[in-house]
């Protein structure tokens, strides 16, 4: 349950700035342009903002995690190329740069070993029919 708050309080501010990006705006748009991100990074960040709450929902960090990672270098690498305008540098940063570190990855603990469950051609007490010198 932890998981899953801390997750969607870290997305927040990551969907709120999506939300308020790439749209068109009013009579303000008109005369001075609004800093934008490009609409394809908002919606493709917002995806996968949802499919990482979407495998904390499902129980699955190690999915959460691999994808909150993949969406922390997606977005340096597009304020790194300048693609995101100032203002939504920090807030965008902020909400993703320590997300893949406060979810947890707990894999699945791996099938039974079941060689140790078969007889290894050895009698009842540990030994080969053929120990006793016939």
């Amino acid at each position: 349950m932890r998981i899953r708050r801390t997750c969607a309080a870290a997305a927040l501010p990551l969907a709120l700035v999506v939300a308020g990006c790439g749209g068109g705006g009013g009579d303000t748009a008109a005369t001075t342009p609004a800093p934008k991100l490009p609409r394809s990074l908002a919606q493709a960040w917002a995806q996968q903002a949802d499919q990482i709450s979407a495998a904390l929902a499902a129980g699955d960090g190690c999915t959460a995690q691999t994808r909150a990672s993949a969406l922390r270098t997606q977005v340096t690498e597009a304020v790194s190329e300048r693609k995101v305008a100032r203002r939504f540098v920090e807030p965008l940063v902020g909400a993703v740069s320590s997300l893949p570190d406060r979810i947890t990855c707990t894999p699945p603990a791996p099938p039974p070993d079941t060689k140790h469950d078969r007889p290894h051609g050895h009698g009842k007490h540990g030994h080969d029919k053929h120990d006793g010198g016939d």
